[in-house]
């Protein structure tokens, strides 16, 4: 809540504030085969369904609270082609963001387990994801 606060601190009168979140709430993010894939192997894993403006009308809210009012909300959804497993696989590995923080900590044979347990969640061949994000603006 602190950085909307501070947004609308910094925005000029008339400026547009805006955010958006996956939908982790609903497992609707690009993410929910991953996550899916570690609790089976680790339901322990913390994962990104407790975060901030994740479920539908939350992140509005927290826009009232920040005190940006006339907030306005409503929700994106993209479609996104991965040629691959592979290239699916790829942006985990780079250790971005809860998901590839998560898969950084494992050790290789837990590794590979998720990779195939991800494999085994996904079609063969092409990679088709769709997902949906919450989405609030406003004006100061």
């Amino acid at each position: 809540m602190a950085g909307l606060r501070e947004m609308g601190r910094v925005t000029r009168p008339g400026g547009v504030i805006a955010a958006c979140v996956w939908d982790h709430g609903r497992g609707r993010g690009p993410l929910t085969v991953f996550w899916r894939a570690v609790r089976e192997l680790d339901p322990a894993a913390a994962g990104e369904s407790d975060l901030a403006g994740i479920r539908e009308g939350h992140l509005a809210m927290l826009f009232a609270q920040a005190g940006l009012g006339g907030a306005q909300a409503s929700a994106l959804t993209v479609d996104v082609r991965h040629a691959s497993f592979e290239q699916w696989w790829e942006p985990f590995t780079l250790g971005v963001g809860p998901a590839g923080m998560y898969v950084a900590s494992l050790a290789p044979e837990r590794l590979s387990a998720l990779r195939e347990q991800c494999r085994h969640l996904l079609p063969a061949g092409p990679v088709e994801i769709s997902a949906t994000a919450w989405a609030v603006t406003c004006r100061t």
